[in-house]
């Protein structure tokens, strides 16, 4: 499948991650500041803090991946663009919609085995201090639950592929980078109430972003931003699909 290449919404998966980054540092910060890294060593400091981002960004590669594919599937069922408006809408029912009534329907129950087994894991590998220990916290502490990732999910839905599903979860790992290595470096170096005053921002942020994947699949003609809508052509070759 050839896809419209739209870069603006790649940006929209680096903002999410620098966003989710502030939300990391309180709920997956503490193994980042117990991160089994030798910091007597600064090459071996640096080396153990990019195996635990590549972990990190390999995971949500991975489940980017496999939410690209649904996107694809539902691109090809005839959704294309509208996709992007389901998702938009979605991203910003989520932010107005109270947590309390979003809980009550257990969305995430089916997830509680799978998490249970992560957390097992991480902490098995953080009283190693190994590299491939390092790399292993990383890739668990990318499937363990969040929010941002979540909204960044439904951003790799709306690629409509593979591929882009991949490459917008991994920008979105990629924008975690920069906090969370700050707080492998100095620790919890954040200001409780900047954090604070930052995360009562990020639903703003978050429903600018839904609005963006609105007017994306509204089809308005707007280079990068909202593309002109397009039909889905089957091509002679059965394994391949085109738009125009």
């Amino acid at each position: 499948m050839v896809l419209l290449k739209e870069n603006i919404i790649l940006y929209t998966a680096l903002i999410l991650g620098l966003l989710g980054s502030f939300h990391c540092i309180g709920m997956c910060g503490p193994i980042a500041f117990v991160l089994p890294v030798n910091k007597d060593n600064k090459f071996k400091t640096f080396l153990g803090t990019g195996l635990y981002h590549t972990g990190r960004i390999l995971s949500y590669s991975l489940i980017g991946l496999l939410f690209g594919l649904l996107g694809k599937g539902l691109y090809l069922a005839g959704f294309q663009q509208r996709l992007s408006i389901l998702v938009g809408i979605a991203m910003i029912l989520i932010v107005l919609i109270p947590v309390r009534i979003l809980n009550a329907f257990h969305f995430t129950r089916p997830l509680y085995r799978i998490v249970s087994e992560v957390k097992t894991k991480l902490g098995l590998y953080l009283n190693k201090s190994s590299m491939k220990a390092l790399f292993s916290i990383g890739f668990f502490n990318g499937f363990l639950p969040c929010g941002l990732v979540y909204m960044a999910l439904l951003g790799a839905v709306s690629t409509g592929g593979l591929i882009e599903g991949a490459t917008y979860m991994a920008m979105f790992g990629l924008g975690t980078v920069p906090l969370m290595s700050g707080a492998v470096f100095l620790g919890n170096f954040l200001k409780v109430s900047l954090r604070n005053k930052i995360q009562k921002a990020i639903p703003i942020f978050v429903v600018i972003i839904g609005l963006l994947f609105i007017v994306r699949g509204m089809g308005l003609g707007i280079p990068y931003v909202s593309p002109a809508d397009t039909k889905l052509i089957i091509s002679n070759d059965p394994n391949s699909c085109i738009t125009e």
